[in-house]
């Protein structure tokens, strides 16, 4: 058993940290006060071929493994989390259901843009009343002829709103027990973009409401089959799952190299604070939550990798992870003091950005029952 990571694995790891400590981070925290979406560092990321990774050479991509993108995951959400989840939403919620579920047409038509990050996509699941119960889905599409009638809303949608986007793939109701996919390009009469959210984090990543009102789309916009639009979501949060555990270890490990390095650093009573065990200790617990983070992480990755079930282990993942980084943001402002609370340090908007990371993709206690269910316990 070798659980070192291929060389070729570490070299894209050393491309991506080396791009966003010089791109991202030293910016990351005006984008933050801004509420700014850095379009020209989002095509950036796309020069370096992020949004291509694991897609196939004839779109564009790189045709490389799931693991690969969790790692550049991994390595923007150190710096930032803002454009972490930029690319795994335009990766894994935009392009992935087209990639996975579209029509050779489709893709042709749609891919191409993603792959290459001249375009972003969102993924129109949550509503404002069906979240963890993404069954209870009320946006309905009735078939009119050759084209499909859109009514309905969507909340929380990531990437809807950008200068770049191209379009929305959204659940619908087409029937008395049938949801189904359909793609909605941006600027579709009817599709409309709310102003975006003023969120309590990820200031810098582009979130919507969407309503649809008469909104009409062609009848071949139908993403897979019929009815299918339910399972095929659920498919892709499968992969959302790890890929946001991910972007947890990522954040935990940032706050733990930024710990580190202020316990060295700073003074009290005459001696670095990390000399003192309550520091040290907490430093310890948190070394131990990242390796064990990402071990479960990289785990589900390889599983998926493999072709072999990883719906539990993907839960598992997500759930630990993103628990570990909430509590490293914790921490890392506990041990910065009152600094920590000054949002001109990292720290500062780790806390507030990582506590979504609980929510998204399905919240803890979805994971929890997940996790539960794949015990073959009779959970409801």
């Amino acid at each position: 058993m070798d659980f070192a990571l291929p060389a070729e694995h570490e070299a894209f790891r050393s491309v991506v940290r080396e791009f966003a400590e010089k791109e991202i981070a030293p910016h990351a925290d005006q984008w933050d006060r801004d509420h700014h979406f850095p379009v020209d560092v989002v095509r950036k990321m796309a020069d370096l071929g992020l949004f291509g990774l694991v897609f196939p050479e004839e779109y564009g991509g790189a045709d490389a493994d799931f693991l690969t993108l969790c790692i550049a995951i991994e390595e923007l959400a150190r710096v930032d989390q803002s454009m972490a989840i930029t690319l795994e939403a335009g990766v894994g919620l935009g392009a992935n259901p087209i990639h996975h579920f579209g029509t050779k047409e489709q893709k042709d038509r749609w891919l191409p843009d993603l792959v290459a990050g001249r375009a972003l996509a969102g993924f129109g699941l949550t509503e404002p009343d069906a979240g963890s119960d993404a069954g209870a889905t009320k946006t309905k599409a009735v078939l009119d002829g050759d084209e499909w009638v859109i009514n309905g809303s969507k909340a929380f949608i990531t990437n809807s709103g950008t200068p770049i986007t191209s379009l929305v793939t959204v659940t619908a109701k087409t029937g008395p027990d049938e949801i189904s996919a359909i793609i909605v390009p941006a600027g579709t009469p009817g599709f409309i973009v709310e102003p975006p959210y003023h969120k309590m984090g990820w200031h810098a990543s582009d979130t919507h409401g969407l309503t649809f009102q008469d909104c009409r789309v062609p009848a071949e916009n139908l993403l897979g089959e019929r009815g299918n639009g339910f399972r095929q979501f659920l498919h892709i949060l499968n992969e959302g799952r790890v890929a946001i555990a991910a972007m947890s270890v990522g954040v935990a490990q940032g706050c733990l190299d930024e710990a580190v390095a202020y316990a060295k650093e700073r003074t009290a009573f005459g001696r670095p604070i990390g000399a003192n065990q309550a520091v040290a200790f907490k430093l310890a617990d948190m070394q131990v939550a990242v390796e064990a983070a990402r071990l479960l992480t990289y785990k589900a990755a390889w599983l998926r990798d493999q072709g072999k079930p990883y719906r539990k282990e993907a839960a598992m993942a997500k759930l630990y992870a993103s628990e570990a980084a909430v509590a490293a943001t914790r921490e890392a402002t506990q041990i910065f003091g009152g600094y920590g609370y000054m949002d001109e340090t990292p720290v500062a908007r780790h806390y507030r950005d990582a506590k979504v990371l609980e929510i998204g993709e399905g919240t803890s206690e979805v994971q929890r029952l997940l996790i539960s269910r794949g015990l073959g316990l009779p959970v409801l």
